[in-house]
């Protein structure tokens, strides 16, 4: 899950490499925003760690 937006990565990398900037940009936002989710669920999830 948290490879996925390394997945959309490549994706735009690969749609830039053949000249499709559209989307190419969209597979970019996408991937950013992804992160962002995921990021936002991992900082907010709470830790149960019994000693």
């Amino acid at each position: 899950m948290m490879s996925l937006p390394f997945v959309l990565f490549a994706c735009a990398i690969g749609a830039a490499w053949l000249r499709h900037r559209g989307v190419a940009m969209g597979f970019w936002v996408v991937g950013l925003l992804v992160m962002l989710v995921l990021f936002r669920f991992h900082v907010t999830e709470v830790l149960n760690i019994q000693l």
